[in-house]
């Protein structure tokens, strides 16, 4: 269950970047609204995750998640691109430590 309060954690968390990104270079009074509202969704998942899954498993798995799904948002959405292709080597090490911290880990 940690694992997928992660996932909302981090989906809460690209709409709050999202927001942010836009009152920082807009100063929109919607964007910062946007980013509020999505970091206190990304409070609320870390609770939940917190309930089940300890500190340690909760940060990795939030950490590399937000860091493969912010990635793809970013890129497909905003239209951002990396600066060099070896950044997208970085995504897939990633990858490869999210699988392992599920696989070898308690079953959250």
């Amino acid at each position: 269950m940690a694992t997928l309060n992660v996932v909302m954690a981090t989906l809460a968390e690209i709409i709050g970047d999202f927001g942010f990104k836009e009152f920082a270079r807009q100063g929109t009074s919607k964007g910062f609204l946007q980013g509020s509202l999505g970091y206190v969704g990304v409070i609320f998942f870390l609770i939940q995750s917190l309930k089940t899954g300890n500190i340690l498993f909760v940060n990795g798995m939030w950490d590399g998640i937000s860091g493969i799904l912010e990635t793809l948002a970013a890129y497909f959405i905003l239209g951002e691109k990396f600066v060099n292709p070896m950044q997208w080597v970085a995504v897939a090490i990633i990858s490869i430590g999210l699988f392992m911290l599920r696989y070898y880990g308690v079953p959250y």
